[in-house]
């Protein structure tokens, strides 16, 4: 088997360098904490260098953090909409037919996103999710995309999983933040209140629950991250029986679709590496045009 091209997803912690081959077919996989914040300044040449060495000396294709004013170069935003064809167009060739940054986009509300818009447009191209359709991308910044015609017309993000982090590292909960969070009893009471209330009240009260008896430490953890993905889903208004496709890990996934289940909505889960690879070959496949 032989590589047709290299893709890599460079995140601000982690880095995930895909080799595909000319059908679109992943041969191998590297994962590590090389993320934006690893790389020294000047650095970002080096680790391609060092990729190459490992996977082949093949064209490289970029998305995220790495074309951030942080990163390699600080790539422009496209403008929603942005469909597929779009950010084909708009790739930034740090070396000619080499190596490319795929673009972001920006929201005309205000928002921003690198690297989440090739698994947005990558799930619709790759038949995961039909042409409308709301998805959702859980994580650190929690992603909110409305497709319409197989393009990203709008997103919103949410700093659902930052500030979850914050209030267990470093907020008055934190002594009562060190248990599991899984989907359980505690989690779906979390969602309920979320969904509903004042957020703020109802985090001061997680450490009230504890002290007063009425919810043990070990389930505060649980308890408060339901609370924050509650508010989370809250926000989107969702009606009964409205889709929501999920692109996730399996843990964080499962967490957001029995938030978007007791929300009222329909949780669909779909494979976020395989939205990134369809949507990274494609952009490839459609600069050699």
């Amino acid at each position: 088997m032989t590589g047709d091209m290299i893709a890599v997803d460079w995140g601000t912690t982690n880095r995930r360098a895909y080799l595909i081959d000319a059908s679109g077919q992943v041969l191998h996989t590297e994962r590590d904490g090389m993320g934006l914040l690893a790389v020294p300044p000047g650095g970002f040449a080096d680790e391609i260098a060092g990729i190459r060495a490992k996977m082949g000396d093949l064209p490289v294709l970029l998305a995220g953090m790495v074309g951030s004013a942080r990163g390699w170069v600080n790539v422009p935003y496209l403008s929603c909409p942005v469909g597929l064809g779009d950010l084909g167009g708009a790739l930034h060739w740090v070396e000619p037919e080499r190596t490319a940054i795929v673009p972001g986009l920006c929201d005309p509300a205000g928002d921003v996103m690198r690297g989440e818009e090739v698994q947005l447009l990558g799930a619709v191209a790759a038949g995961l999710v039909p042409d409308d359709a709301l998805l959702c991308q859980p994580g650190t910044h929690c992603k909110w995309a409305r497709m319409a015609g197989g393009r990203v017309a709008s997103f919103a993000t949410a700093m659902t999983g930052e500030i979850f982090a914050l209030l267990k590292n470093h907020s008055l909960l934190s002594d009562f933040l060190g248990g599991d969070v899984g989907d359980d009893d505690a989690f779906r009471a979390g969602v309920r209140d979320g969904l509903t209330g004042r957020l703020t009240t109802r985090l001061f009260r997680v450490r009230a629950a504890a002290l007063l008896g009425h919810r043990s430490v070990q389930e505060s953890a649980s308890y408060t991250s339901g609370l924050m993905i509650g508010h989370d889903v809250g926000g989107e208004g969702l009606r009964e029986g409205d889709p929501v496709h999920i692109l996730a890990d399996p843990h964080l996934g499962r967490l957001y679709a029995a938030a978007v289940h007791i929300a009222g909505g329909r949780p669909i889960l779909i494979d976020s590496h395989a939205a990134f690879v369809a949507g990274i070959f494609r952009l490839w496949k459609a600069s050699q045009v």
